[in-house]
């Protein structure tokens, strides 16, 4: 009979092959069985028992080729659509939205559901809880977790929300933990940046790449920095907020407190306050985007001020982190070609030119909702077992 630490690292070693292949599906899509052998630099045995028990789990599924090859061709495996749903959740200032999905992390306006966001905490975990509870009651394959992608400053190791500048009923919160509690599954908070760039990694542009940064220039600026393969993290998780550095000392005030942020210049809610005043009145990002096709001309001023401050931004990121590729999610500047060309020229008078010509600057192709479930999904393969790098 084999002693018992024999049985462990016997177990211990299985899971992390399994865990190898999860990556590998992952970061390959749908592969068949000898595809991931060569990929993973498993034994095909190994690869066998591996996929096996991943099937057996619902992890994993299995599918036929789509273009069968010549003489019996092998299936494909992939990430478990239809035998697991993870849920994404995306808090927001304005609106909320929860999407359910697979861990293929496929996600459609089907199957999300969206509210105004409300003023009060118990309010909010109201509306996330009962948007949860309907979109499982419509049936599907079991819930394995929940995904919940939030703004702000979170502390790892206290596991909270610090700081949300811009949505202060977070403050000091853990909703994911909350939701945890009331629904009765495993939640996991992940810090909507880290979220973008969890998602761009596993379904977007940065497939394959170690190293590359993202920046959020919605409502903040926050930034994500993928180093070595892992999120750049800091002593409790919050490195990265570049969106507070001071650019403007008698500046406005910043939903952190302090003048003159670098967010309140170089983000899309600072181009909409911008227009909003050039207008006197209130305008949304949508409207603005209206505007900006329709009068052009009249807002000038207003979309150079935050196209400088934005290719500030940029090349603050470029110049100290030095990554393959920057990827920059908005809608006002990084979503329209001929704006964003004008930013990546204003980012060439601002950038070490060594480090700007090993650096590929691209508008995102992931979305806030597929940073949620990205979440929970790297949660789920983490969780599976360590990692052998």
């Amino acid at each position: 009979m084999n002693p018992p630490e024999n049985r462990i690292e016997s177990t211990l070693l299985r899971r992390i092959n399994e865990r190898r292949l999860l990556e590998a599906i992952q970061q390959h899509g749908p592969s068949s069985r000898a595809a991931l052998t060569r990929v993973s630099g498993l034994t095909a045995p190994t690869v066998s028992k591996a996929v096996d028990a991943l099937l057996k789990r619902g992890l994993v599924e299995e599918l036929d080729p789509v273009t069968p090859a010549l003489g019996r061709p092998g299936r494909l495996v992939r990430m478990a659509a239809e035998t697991a749903t993870v849920l994404g959740v995306v808090i927001d200032a304005k609106v909320c939205c929860v999407v359910a999905t697979g861990l293929d992390g496929r996600v459609t306006e089907e199957r999300t559901r969206r509210f105004e966001s409300p003023g009060d905490y118990e309010g909010l975990l109201d509306g996330i809880a009962g948007a949860c509870r309907g979109l499982l009651g419509e049936g599907g394959a079991p819930l394995l977790g929940i995904g919940v992608s939030v703004p702000g400053l979170v502390n790892e190791r206290l596991q909270e929300i610090v700081v949300s500048p811009n949505l202060h009923l977070l403050d000091k919160r853990n909703p994911a933990r909350d939701l945890s509690g009331r629904l009765g599954c495993s939640a996991v908070l992940v810090q909507e940046t880290d979220g973008l760039c969890l998602a761009e990694r596993l379904y977007g542009d940065a497939r394959g790449l170690a190293d590359f940064a993202m920046l959020d220039v919605s409502a903040g600026l926050g930034l994500g920095v993928m180093s070595g393969g892992d999120l750049l993290k800091g002593h409790s998780g919050m490195a990265g907020e570049v969106g507070h550095i001071t650019v403007v000392p008698d500046g406005i005030r910043c939903g952190c407190g302090n003048r003159g942020c670098l967010e309140t210049l170089a983000t899309d809610a600072a181009l909409t306050r911008l227009c909003s005043e050039r207008e006197g009145r209130q305008l949304d990002v949508a409207e603005v985007v209206g505007l900006l096709a329709d009068r052009p001309d009249a807002f000038v001023a207003e979309v150079e001020t935050v196209t400088t401050y934005l290719a500030v931004a940029i090349a603050a990121v470029i110049n100290i982190f030095n990554p393959t590729a920057l990827f920059v999610h908005g809608t006002l500047l990084a979503g329209s070609p001929e704006r964003f060309a004008r930013v990546l020229e204003a980012v060439r008078q601002r950038t070490l030119t060594a480090s700007l010509a090993d650096c590929t600057i691209r508008a995102t192709r992931s979305s806030k909702r597929q940073g949620a479930v990205a979440g929970i999904i790297r949660q789920i393969t983490q969780g599976w077992a360590p990692t052998i790098r």
